[in-house]
């Protein structure tokens, strides 16, 4: 986790944020632990405190489990359940953003293309699928 904190939110609220990113991108797979409040308190000279708001935030999002005990664990389903939230999310309020910015633009269709195929090697495949009735099956971008 990247140790740097932005003054526009809450410490707790970022922390969570950053596990959810974790989860997103695989590098907190279901049932992997997060490491102890302690841990991530001393690492980061945060309160405790505000370690364990942020991290109860994912346990009342039911994301994150507590084993007595043991500590926090990810839950079974979170990566999915976060995904379809961060996708509703990102159809919602993001593209309606990116999408008046591409029309203000002028960006064509295939300028797109062609700027996702030379994305870095990092960008993510677009999903495989049948194309929409009437257009070019062309998932190769």
């Amino acid at each position: 986790m990247d140790p740097q904190w932005d003054d526009s939110l809450p410490i707790y609220r970022q922390l969570r944020d950053r596990v959810v990113a974790m989860i997103l991108e695989g590098l907190l797979k279901e049932g992997d632990p997060l490491p102890s409040v302690r841990s991530v308190a001393a690492d980061f000279r945060l309160n405790p405190l505000t370690v364990l708001k942020g991290y109860q935030q994912l346990v009342d999002e039911q994301l994150v489990e507590k084993r007595r005990g043991l500590g926090m664990f990810v839950s079974s389903g979170a990566r999915k359940a976060l995904m379809k939230d961060e996708r509703q999310r990102f159809l919602e309020e993001e593209w309606p953003k990116v999408y008046a910015t591409i029309q203000r633009l002028g960006l064509s269709q295939e300028e797109l293309q062609r700027a996702g195929a030379a994305a870095p090697a990092a960008w993510p495949a677009p999903m495989a699928g049948p194309a929409p009735p009437g257009e070019k099956d062309d998932s190769s971008y």
